[in-house]
């Protein structure tokens, strides 16, 4: 047998074992992860609108502390862990072997697939430490106070925070452009949708969309300011960031159009835990 034909063969493999039914698996038990801590941050959040002095954090901390409180919580915390770990898996098959699509090999493509894989791998090792008791989630605003903090002490720290935070607006604009356009639906089985589920999981795809582009550019924001000001107090985290809405005229309701847009997109996992292409 010849080199190249192991090659191929080997490749080949390697490609079946990524298109496989446990990669597959993973890929849905993480949509259900990700849903679940959505659907929990919106409700937290609404709680922050018309209580803000509630001491519930509306982000992941706050929502694995919500799922610590309840009957089997732990139990609940070790599954959640394990389907955010289903969603790292699947997005490194893609990096390595290319996404589902007529584009899914490109090398932009795998590149984001990377980039995913590394957050939800940072998502999961959180949830597993709090599920461990060796953690508490993750506070989102004091890592990014401290963070930024650091980032600000380095040569030149002022340009790096600057420009994450103008990268974090663009990347809620990008967000918010796609969830506007739909382009959630090349990635969906919509052919195996009714026409009343269709138009349901649109609305939640825009909905959520929409809401995670607004959180993301306004977190981006803050950075940009603390940057420009020197003050790593003015970077928020998903919480901190969330209260701020209230601080606009609108009050109040501003930060629970943002929550039912966050969970929105939990329920919009949902469904893509059914519909989604891997």
């Amino acid at each position: 047998m010849t080199v190249p034909s192991m090659t191929w063969r080997g490749r080949r493999t390697a490609r079946r074992a990524a298109n496989s039914s446990a990669v597959d698996t993973g890929a849905r038990a993480g949509f259900v992860g990700r849903g679940v801590l959505y659907l929990l941050i919106g409700v937290l959040a609404v709680r922050v609108a018309f209580h803000p002095g509630g001491g519930k954090q509306a982000d992941r901390s706050g929502a694995l502390a919500e799922i610590a409180g309840k009957p089997f919580g732990s139990l609940l915390l070790w599954a959640l862990g394990a389907a955010v770990a289903g969603m790292v898996l699947w997005r490194l098959s893609e990096a390595a072997f290319g996404a589902a699509g007529t584009d899914g090999r490109k090398p932009r493509k795998r590149l984001i697939s990377g980039g995913r894989a590394v957050f939800y791998g940072f998502v999961a090792y959180s949830v597993l430490s709090f599920a461990a008791g060796s953690g508490n989630g993750g506070s989102s605003d004091r890592t990014s106070k401290d963070v930024t903090a650091r980032a600000l002490d380095l040569p030149g720290g002022r340009w790096l925070v600057g420009a994450a935070g103008i990268g974090v607006v663009a990347a809620g604009c990008w967000v918010f452009g796609r969830a506007v356009l739909r382009k959630f639906d090349e990635h969906l089985r919509t052919a195996s949708m009714s026409s009343r589920t269709r138009h349901a999981v649109d609305a939640l795809g825009v909905l959520g969309g929409m809401a995670r582009g607004v959180l993301f550019a306004a977190a981006g924001a803050f950075a940009v300011v603390a940057a420009v000001r020197y003050e790593p107090g003015k970077a928020k985290g998903m919480d901190d960031t969330l209260r701020a809405f209230t601080q606009t005229p609108a009050g109040p309701w501003l930060l629970v159009a943002v929550a039912v847009g966050l969970m929105a997109f939990g329920a919009f996992s949902f469904a893509s835990a059914r519909y989604r292409r891997t």
